[in-house]
């Protein structure tokens, strides 16, 4: 009587907290609940201990099942935490217009997922319109497979854009505004050497270039389409004394020698991030530029140029660098780890692209609740792993239907088996589901079970089951109960049926292959379905023929 009484009130403190019973809230539930008990209450104290360790072995869903066959549910508290909210824009005075801009010289990673996911999110809350532009000038860095990569790795964020903008195809529009630039004496083509120029610069002094009348530098401008790589360049005037020598007359337009992917030879000038970005912001409308404090001598860079052009430049926001450890952001490095072998491809798991990430089972809208919680503060900020699984467990704890998987399988025949408890094991998919049906799982004694779990085990629990114990390397069947195996601090595990089950492999984050079994329910599953393998952790699956293949999200 003692023991029911305070074995449920164990499950229940479990529940709520969980999967971990804690002692002394569990006595003070008896002694609270049940007033006849507390005359008794030393031997409820010393009955706990023991009590409460046997329910702490159990899974949360072993718990709540044993609640279940106690005739109590519990109601689930709803997370009551709120989500986090983008703090206002400043200066919000006509229709939001922000934009994403990245540069197609590979997919997205995980960095490029704050400035994107933030800007949409920004253009949502204002109801405005978010414009997805394609910064290609640089011909050497550009990968045609990029532009489509890109536009994937948004939608699967749940990225809408309202305007997608190649600046390939706007080369006429800045090469018009290089020359208005020329007419309004707010630039000119320097043909100097790079080394003369440096030395001039550095001394705050400006090169014979500088002066030349507008006329030839006009003259220098319809030139410079024939003239070979390096020999002139279209600088922006600034401030020869600023005290960032990067800022004083900076390049504007320069030539390179290289086909574009998408426009081939048809040019040869080509403008430079700072030149295209000032003339696209302002053409396009955008209100607010949100990006990286490493943009801020770009911004200081563009303000030039707005001046000389007589526009009002938008409203800067820079937000603080955003850290994460042992992980691979360089598209550079990356793309020279897959041409090397290091890397099978943009989605490696040890990658931080977001085809990487998705592969791996991490819900998009995990990532975004990060990089909402992130914010755009101008502090530099550091992401962890365990912070986005811990985002996204919270998703794919209620999504992801359970099986069994067996990694290391040993195969063992289970002596003295009664020959009545042998049949069909029926376990749900889900335990806080039941609608979604259950897997049925035979059993006849003939099972595969993990290697590591005959490590310091004298008796073993199989879920569901019966309980064994080891002996001289084999399993011997030793009683029935679930009680009987908390008497003896059975470990409770897992196992698949010898005679029936599906080959599988789950690939880690470091590329380690681990082979295994599955139960033989796991046969319905499908490519990119997310479970949750029972002691192993979440997956996602990745290939189902013969073996089944996944790729491990987190525990």
């Amino acid at each position: 009587m003692i023991d029911k009484t305070i074995y449920k009130y164990a499950l229940i403190n479990a529940v709520k907290h969980k999967g971990k019973a804690m002692e002394k809230a569990v006595i003070g539930a008896v002694m609270s609940n049940e007033p006849q008990l507390r005359k008794k209450a030393q031997q409820v104290s010393k009955k706990t201990k023991n009590i409460v360790e046997n329910v702490n072995k159990m899974t949360p869903q072993e718990q709540k099942r044993e609640l279940q066959k106690l005739g109590i549910k519990l109601e689930e508290k709803k997370e009551t935490k709120k989500k986090k909210k983008l703090p206002p824009l400043p200066n919000i005075q006509e229709k939001v217009i922000m934009r994403f801009a990245p540069n197609p010289s590979g997919p997205l990673h995980i960095g490029h997922a704050r400035a994107a996911i933030l800007n949409h999110e920004y253009a949502k809350k204002y109801n405005g319109k978010l414009i997805l532009r394609m910064e290609d000038t640089d011909p050497r860095r550009v990968d045609p497979k990029a532009y489509q990569m890109i536009q994937e790795d948004l939608k699967w964020l749940g990225i809408k854009w309202d305007q997608l903008i190649i600046q390939s195809d706007r080369i006429p529009t800045y090469y018009k505004h290089a020359k208005k630039i020329l007419e309004k004496g707010g630039g000119y083509i320097c043909t100097c050497k790079p080394t003369e120029f440096k030395k001039l610069k550095d001394q705050s002094k400006s090169c014979p270039c500088r002066n030349l009348p507008t006329k030839e530098n006009l003259k220098r401008w319809e030139q410079m389409q024939k003239m070979p790589e390096g020999k002139a360049v279209l600088r922006i005037k600034t401030d020869l004394k600023h005290k960032n020598p990067a800022i004083r007359d900076w390049v504007a337009l320069r030539i390179v020698d290289e086909p574009h992917p998408r426009t081939g030879k048809r040019y040869r000038v080509y403008p430079t991030m700072n030149f295209a970005v000032t003339i696209d912001d302002h053409l396009l409308g955008i209100t607010h530029v949100l990006r990286g404090k490493d943009h801020i001598t770009n911004t200081e860079k563009q303000e030039y140029l707005y001046k000389h052009l007589g526009w009002k430049p938008p409203t800067f926001i820079h937000y603080g660098r955003l850290h994460m450890d042992n992980i691979q952001l360089s598209t550079s490095k990356t793309r020279e780890g897959i041409q090397k072998g290091t890397y099978k491809g943009w989605d490696d798991p040890r990658l931080g692209t977001i085809r990487a990430i998705k592969r791996r089972g991490i819900q998009a809208q995990a990532i975004r609740e990060a990089m909402i919680e992130i914010g755009a503060k101008i502090a530099d900020t550091t992401l962890t792993w365990k912070k986005i699984y811990g985002l996204n467990k919270n998703i794919l704890e209620d999504m992801a239907n359970r099986y069994f998987f067996v990694a290391e399988p040993q195969p063992f025949k289970i002596k003295n088996l009664p020959e009545h408890l042998k049949g069909t094991i029926k376990r749900p998919l889900h335990p806080d589901h039941p609608e979604r049906g259950q897997r049925k799982i035979p059993f006849n004694g003939r099972i595969y079970i993990q290697k590591d779990d005959l490590k310091k085990a004298k008796i073993l629990r199989l879920v569901d089951a019966v309980n064994v114990k080891i002996k001289n390397n084999s399993l011997e069947y030793h009683s029935m109960s679930l009680e009987e195996a908390r008497k003896h601090n059975a470990k409770i595990i897992h196992w698949v049926p010898m005679d029936e089950n599906i080959p599988a492999n789950v690939i880690m984050p470091n590329t380690k292959i681990v082979e295994g079994l599955l139960e033989p329910a796991a046969k319905s599953l499908k490519i990119d379905q997310i479970v949750q393998l029972e002691r192993f952790g979440f997956a996602r699956v990745d290939k189902t023929n013969k073996k089944t293949t996944f790729y491990y999200t987190h525990k």
